[in-house]
């Protein structure tokens, strides 16, 4: 990236914090964590772990997002940097870091989700993010990139690991009732016990919503518990159990002209849908030794879904696995060190079978596949810190993975697939304060094609066997965090050089022989920052802004065209006056020039200004009244892009719109308000 393009990309975050920076006296840094300040010690304690990765990394505390109507990740995340979260409807969104998963245009790739640190992506390393629900958690770690590799993540856009609460952080019984626009209706119902043997921790949340487009109604009924047993001053182990069941309509991508003048517009052919019924078990136990902790557990996780879409997808799967870390510190020649070690094996049968979709149930088979994988992840850090207030860091992860598709339809079209990959990490952290640090690191990242991208109709007809490899990457980073004065700051810069990346192309006979295929090369590169500032205890500014240069390198077909979906600037910002008692804050949600929506690079979308309002108001300690109000001024315009090869424009002598159909509009304007209290 050249020096004269990062300086344009951050002008706004920039100038506020040359002006607004002064320098902060030491007895104040030393009552504050080193860039997290939240009245959560249990929170306050994760941030301070997880800051010690010499990388983009962050926590989101649930008091963050708690005055708002949290459905999906996107409300969660808002203000994670480098997290780019785009509405498509309902809990169906775009989930991306550095430009991960950016072709695919349903679910989500390139992404490790983790919950309570365990993996809950299937075995195949794909994953799907609506059975997180942002209500039972309390708090979400973000890793960015080559940061995950502690949580065994190897993957471009790194990993996200949602924490719930156990009984001994949130004793007592809570509930929450929320709704409004488009009939939409939330409750939870939450308790925490604790005692000198152990813990237990449930809650129960149920979600309804006619949604802002047709056809894109849902319903879900979720529970999410947790029980601990001390064994020992020294051991502990706990389980963790959680079911849902979830059933969403499809509204469906629209053309821009639909998605502009009918933003309610939905897609009713064939019924589309995505039932969702799952469960997911799972046990962690830790042993505390002198300079050392130990974990170890394993997880199963069944599935059912139901899937109208061109076709229906009837998939039956179940994943289990295994894990085990350790973690130690100590010295070594009078120098500080620290050493991480860990493996994480996953194992998944999944029965998939595709039917003619007849207005949304199923009628004649047209595929049927018995598919399996294995991902087994094996890492390693090492800490050292040779003088004071630097640490040097050395690790990696060594991938080994296998596919495997029996075609039960067309035994021809069967295939196996094995990847074995090493992707190191090296890196610095310097922290010359309490609230000051910077770093550095360069990266290798590898992700293996999933059971989507290998089973592929490169012709039409029943799925098959598809050749897709590796897509590799190199990412250099530098960045800096910390607080000085009103400013706490969180900033990095990256480049990734990208070997392989998984993009959707036009099926070319011999050349390009699948719609998910490998390109040679293409580079991400951009800017993650977020800026706070506190003006006074009564007003506090909070902002996000993202700059994204995806592009393709001395491509045969589109040269050095950017790649499309996720537009170059894109920026947050939200103002909250008042204090606990009583706040009001103004928020809006700034893209100044759409992104490119083909790899072509013949269309681009507009940009947007959205502005939204969020208050609350603690009628006495523990019960609160909010108010989540959305697009206050109704605002029209393309919130996410389904990638396209090449832009079909529409003919505007004919009456029919030919315009391609990749389009999901911004959310219409809707206003929230609910209640929780705490017992």
């Amino acid at each position: 990236m050249r020096p004269i393009q990062a300086a344009r990309s951050l002008p706004l975050c920039a100038l506020i914090l040359i002006l607004s920076v002064r320098p902060a006296l030491a007895e104040d840094d030393a009552e504050q964590s080193a860039i997290i300040v939240t009245a959560n010690p249990v929170v306050e304690a994760a941030a301070a772990r997880v800051q010690r990765t010499p990388g983009g990394v962050d926590v989101v505390a649930a008091d963050a997002y708690e005055d708002k109507l949290a459905v999906s990740l996107r409300d969660a995340l808002g203000f994670s940097p480098g997290v780019y979260t785009q509405p498509r409807f309902g809990q169906e969104v775009r989930l991306s870091i550095r430009g991960s998963g950016l072709s695919r245009g349903y679910h989500m790739r390139g992404l490790t989700l983790l919950q309570d640190g365990i993996p809950i992506n299937a075995a195949d390393d794909n994953g799907d993010f609506q059975e997180l629900d942002p209500q039972v958690f309390q708090h979400l770690e973000v890793y960015r990139g080559g940061n995950a590799l502690r949580l065994g993540g190897s993957t471009l856009g790194g990993a996200i690991n949602a924490v719930t609460p156990t009984g001994r952080s949130a004793p007592g019984a809570e509930l929450r009732i929320d709704g409004g626009s488009f009939d939409t209706l939330r409750g939870k119902m939450a308790y925490g016990y604790a005692d000198d043997h152990g813990d237990a921790y449930a809650a129960i949340t149920a979600d309804r919503s006619d949604s802002d487009r047709a056809h894109g109604d849902r319903k879900a009924l979720r529970f999410n518990g947790n029980v601990g047993l001390k064994l020992s001053e020294r051991v502990e182990t706990r389980f963790y159990a959680s079911a849902q069941t979830i059933r969403q309509h499809l509204a469906g991508a629209l053309s821009e002209a639909d998605a502009i003048a009918h933003p309610g517009k939905g897609n009713f052919t064939g019924d589309q849908a995505r039932d969702i019924d799952s469960i997911r078990l799972q046990n962690r136990t830790t042993v505390a030794l002198d300079g050392a902790t130990v974990a170890f557990g394993v997880f199963f996780n069944a599935k059912q879904l139901f899937h109208p879409i061109y076709q229906v997808i009837d998939q039956k799967s179940e994943d289990r696995g295994v894990f085990a870390s350790l973690d130690m510190s100590g010295e070594l020649g009078g120098m500080a060190v620290a050493l991480t070690l860990g493996s994480q094996a996953r194992f998944g049968r999944t029965i998939a079978r595709q039917f003619v979709n007849v207005g949304g149930q199923a009628g004649a088979t047209t595929a049927h596949a018995v598919q399996k994988a294995q991902t087994i992840n094996s890492y390693g850090e090492a800490r050292i810190a040779p003088v004071t207030d630097l640490w040097l860091v050395a690790g990696g992860v060594y991938s080994h993975g296998e596919r495997a598709i029996d075609n039960r339809m067309a035994p021809a079209r069967s295939g196996r697939a094995e990847f074995d990959s090493f992707a190191p990490k090296i890196g610095l952290l310097y922290e010359p304060g309490e609230a000051l640090q910077f770093y550095a690191n360069y990266s290798r990242s590898v992700e293996m094609p999933g059971l989507g991208e290998l089973s592929q109709a490169p012709a039409g007809g029943a799925p098959g066997f598809t050749p897709v490899g590796l897509q590799k990457a190199w990412t250099a980073e530098i960045g800096t965090r910390g607080r000085v004065g009103i400013a706490a700051w969180d900033i990095s810069v990256y480049r990734a050089d990208i070997e392989g990346e998984m993009l959707q192309y036009s099926v070319v006979a011999g050349t390009i022989p699948a719609a998910t295929f490998n390109a040679d090369r293409t580079r991400h590169q951009g800017i993650e920052a977020g800026l706070d500032l506190n003006f006074a205890p009564w007003a506090r500014l909070r902002q996000t802004y993202q700059y994204s240069d995806f592009r393709f390198r001395n491509d045969i077909q589109f040269g050095d065209n950017r790649l499309p979906v996720i537009p170059r600037h894109f920026y947050r910002a939200s103002l909250t006056l008042g204090t606990e008692r009583l706040s009001v804050s103004p928020a809006v949600e700034w893209l100044p020039q759409g992104a490119w929506v083909d790899y072509a690079n013949t269309k681009r979308v507009g940009g947007y200004a959205m502005l939204n309002l969020s208050a609350q108001a603690q009628l006495r300690d523990g019960v609160t009244l909010f108010l989540d109000a959305r697009n206050l001024t109704k605002e029209r315009a393309i919130g996410d892009i389904s990638a396209l090869v090449r832009y079909n424009a529409d003919d505007p002598a004919t009456a029919a719109d030919e315009g391609s159909v990749a389009f999901y509009p911004v959310e219409r304007r809707a206003i929230y308000a609910g209640m929780r209290a705490r017992f």
